[in-house]
This record gives C-alpha cells, sequence and structure tokens, in this order.
C-alpha cells in the first residue's frame, strides 16, 4: 500500500480511469486496520464520558470523541505515516458502519411509530431549521471574509452528499459554487461529528429544550453527524433513550428525502439571491479577488477530482461486516463489563439486514437506497404486528446504540488523514463558516421543533 502524499492532480482533456484497491485476508494492512478499529474502540469505551462544567451548562465529551480523536491522531501521525490505500479502505468499511448503525436505528422504530406521529408536526416542520440556519448566519459570515460566490455553495445547507448534484446543475462543475460545496463537505466530514456532538451537548445541558426538539434537531441529513448528535442527548436524558433515537432517525430520513426538494427549490435559490443583496455594492473586481483568494488549487474542477477521484476499494462485503461485528462486539463488552451471546446475534441481525439493503439497492441500480430498505425493514421487522419483534427487541437490548457510534467513528478516525491535506487547499475561511453552517443548522431545527412542539401541545 502507498506512502505517497496526497498530490491534486492537474486538469486533463480525458480522466485517468480510478485506481482499484482489492485488499484481501492474505493483506496485511487489513488485519492491521481491523486490529486498529478494535483496539480504538475498546480504549475509547473504557475512558468513557468526560463532562466539563462551564457555569452556566456542561459539555459532555462521549467515548465517540476518543474514538474519533484517536482515530485521526493515528492517521495523520508523521512517525510512522498510514498508508493513503489502508485509509481508502477504512473510509469503505466507514460506508458499511453507517448501515450497520442505521439497523440498529432501526430496531427503535418499530415500536415508536404512534409516538411519531402525534409528533409529526414537528417533525416536517424542523426540517426548515436546515435551511434558515445556515442561510441567515453562515452566509452573512462568508460575505464578511469575502469567500466570493463560494458562499452561496458553502451555504445552502449543511452540504452532504446530494448538495454536489444541486449545485452542479444550476451553476455547473467549474463553479466557485460548486467549490464551496466541496470545500464545506470536506469540512463536515472531519469536523461535523465533533461539533455537533458539543452543541447538542451545551444544548442538553441549558435545560430550555424539550428533549424531543433536542432529538429533532440532530437529524441534519447526515448520517454520522445525526448519530454524533443524538448521542449527546440521549447521554442527557436516557430515559428517553429509544424515543430520542427513533425520533433523530425519523427526522434525518426526512431531511434526505425533503431537503433535495426543499434545496433545489428553495435553499439555493434562496442563498443566491441573499448573496447577491449583501454584495450588490461590490465590485465585479473585489467579488473576483474574493473568489480567489487563498487559493491554492487552479479551478474548483481540481478541487473536484481531488474529492471524487479516489481509488475505488474492491472488498468482500462480508470482510466489512465481519471487521465491524467483530469491533461491535469487543465495544459491547466493554461497555457492559461482560459477554452476552445476544451481542453477537444482534451484529448478525444487523450484517443481514445491511447486505439486504446493499443487494437490493445493487439490483435497483441504486433507484431504492440502501439506507431506504434498511430502516424500512427494520422497522417492519420491530412493529407490534411482527412476529419477532419481542424477540429482536430483547436480544438487540445488549448492543448499545452509543458503543456501536463508538466503533463507527473509531473507523471514520482512521480514515480522515487523507483528507486533511485538501482541507489545507480550501483556506481557513471555511472553519469558521463550517461551525456557523453545523450550530446554526442543529440549533434553528432544534427551536422550529421546540415553538411546535409547544402549539401542539
Amino acid at each position: 500500500m502507498s506512502n505517497k502524499p496526497l498530490e491534486v492532480p492537474a486538469p486533463t482533456s480525458e480522466p485517468s480511469p480510478p485506481r482499484i484497491i482489492a485488499p484481501t485476508l492474505r493483506s496485511p494492512g487489513l488485519w492491521i486496520l481491523a486490529g486498529l478499529i478494535i483496539v480504538i474502540a475498546a480504549i475509547a469505551q473504557l475512558i468513557g464520558p468526560v463532562e466539563i462544567s462551564l457555569g452556566f451548562a456542561a459539555l459532555s465529551l462521549l467515548p465517540m470523541i476518543w474514538a474519533l480523536a484517536m482515530g485521526v491522531g493515528i492517521s495523520t501521525q508523521r512517525i510512522r505515516p498510514m498508508p493513503l490505500d489502508l485509509q481508502h479502505v477504512a473510509n469503505a468499511v466507514m460506508a458499511v458502519a453507517v448501515l450497520v448503525l442505521v439497523a440498529r436505528l432501526s430496531f427503535t422504530l418499530g415500536p415508536n411509530i404512534p409516538f411519531l406521529l402525534d409528533a409529526g408536526p414537528a417533525l416536517l416542520l424542523q426540517e426548515i431549521g436546515n435551511i434558515v440556519g445556515p442561510i441567515c448566519l453562515a452566509l452573512p459570515l462568508a460575505v464578511m471574509l469575502r469567500m466570493g460566490s463560494a458562499t452561496v455553495g458553502a451555504t445552502f445547507s449543511i452540504d452532504r452528499e446530494g448538495a454536489f448534484a444541486m449545485v452542479t446543475e444550476r451553476f455547473g462543475p467549474n463553479s466557485q459554487q460548486y467549490r464551496g460545496v466541496l470545500s464545506m463537505y470536506i469540512f463536515g466530514s472531519v469536523f461535523g461529528a465533533v461539533i455537533i456532538s458539543l452543541i447538542a451537548s451545551l444544548a442538553s445541558s441549558l435545560g430550555i429544550f424539550d428533549w424531543r426538539a433536542l432529538a429533532m434537531g440532530a437529524g441534519v441529513g447526515s448520517g454520522s453527524m445525526m448519530a454524533a448528535g443524538s448521542a449527546s442527548v440521549t447521554a442527557a436524558h436516557p430515559e428517553f433513550a429509544d424515543q430520542i433515537l427513533a425520533l433523530s432517525t425519523t427526522a434525518n430520513l426526512i431531511a434526505a428525502i425533503a431537503g433535495a426538494y426543499l434545496g433545489i427549490w428553495v435553499a439555493l435559490p434562496l442563498a443566491d439571491r441573499f448573496y447577491r443583496f449583501l454584495t450588490r455594492r461590490q465590485s465585479a473586481k473585489d467579488d473576483k479577488k474574493a473568489d480567489s483568494a487563498g487559493k491554492l488549487l487552479k479551478t474548483s474542477a481540481d478541487l473536484a477530482t481531488a474529492v471524487t477521484d479516489a481509488p475505488i476499494v474492491k472488498m468482500p462485503l462480508w470482510i466489512s461486516l465481519s471487521m465491524i461485528s467483530v469491533a461491535g462486539v469487543v465495544v459491547s463488552v466493554v461497555s457492559t463489563g461482560g459477554f452476552s451471546w445476544d451481542m453477537v446475534i444482534t451484529y448478525l441481525a444487523m450484517a443481514l439486514l445491511t447486505a439486504a439493503g446493499l443487494w437490493v439497492a445493487r439490483i435497483t441500480k441504486g433507484k431504492a437506497p440502501a439506507i431506504i430498505i434498511v430502516i424500512t425493514v427494520g422497522t417492519l421487522l420491530t412493529i407490534p404486528a411482527s412476529p419477532v419483534a419481542s424477540w429482536l427487541l430483547q436480544v438487540s437490548e445488549s448492543v448499545d446504540f452509543l458503543a456501536v457510534i463508538t466503533m463507527m467513528l473509531s473507523v471514520a478516525g482512521l480514515s480522515i488523514g487523507k483528507d486533511l491535506p485538501l482541507l489545507r487547499q480550501i483556506g481557513w475561511k471555511i472553519i469558521p463558516v463550517g461551525i456557523v453552517v453545523i450550530v446554526a443548522t442543529y440549533l434553528a431545527s432544534t427551536v422550529i421543533a421546540e415553538g411546535v412542539l409547544q402549539i401542539i401541545g
């Protein structure tokens, strides 16, 4: 596996085919990665939560934060650099780990469907916060920092995968707006889970928000951010753990589905008009200077190439699921202080559900996304009418949701080192802007959900 530093490829007329990484059980690096995941997750779980008092509030640093920090430290250290190929393999394992987490979350939805229906108006309307928050707060900040027209792409939403298509259709792949999306996407991938975990913990400790509103606010459309936010809310309100997970998962699903339509028809046009209004007195020369300030890459196409032209990892699904399951069981043992075969059965059930979701997505060519299949089937298995509901719910209690997140973010941390050179390329301005985008999205959604809950009682 290669130890070469990440290089931004020069634009060419015909892009070269992506390189293929195909690790097997005979690959030493694969065993090293599996060992690192297990050790990091176990140590993070042993450290446990640490609460920092701020006087008027408190921050709770959960094991998942330690797991992510250790993973990032290992993937970025220079004493014995972690091969980039191995980081790409970790990224592929991470994609599967997210679906395993979703499978665990789906087990909380079936029993809580009546509860979700009661909170329906708040669940739907809180999605407005995903638009209002970043546009009203982060966009003016980006204008003040003179980010140029990249501001629109960076601040019209929290910028996950779907944002690429939205901005490409409206502005094109070589636009500054597209570069803004890429910048925010990279920033969110590296720091998003930590930021939303801290703001959710802080908001929960203030005692001014209903726990249901806090849970809904965590559904920002990103699996890892949602998991981190809901984990902090659960830590503050453990007596409502299942309901919190059900609310945040449903809100996240709504954000993923409705967010596409709201992004195309509302958020992106609104951000563009607001940006033009705020910069109406800037000269064209000033705007052009803002677009190119601090930019090391020649065009946004170069940045897009560096982000999207990653090697293709071809690894049997059963290997990823085995790594995830073994690490997950170890973390659950550390978390509970003892081993139970129910843990093994639960991870086997989640692995089968994940495999089924990916299989359906493949045969339908992506028309039925794996995440939708996993959530739907998991929910149907746990509704009261299901013959296996009571057994599955009893067995899955052995695997705590927070322990699954710790395992998942251990994998995420080991894949982040490859993205830091790109983060340096996009300039420092995305750091304050990105923080405000994530914080504003969470708080705006929470405030709207809180208001609706107060109205409907």
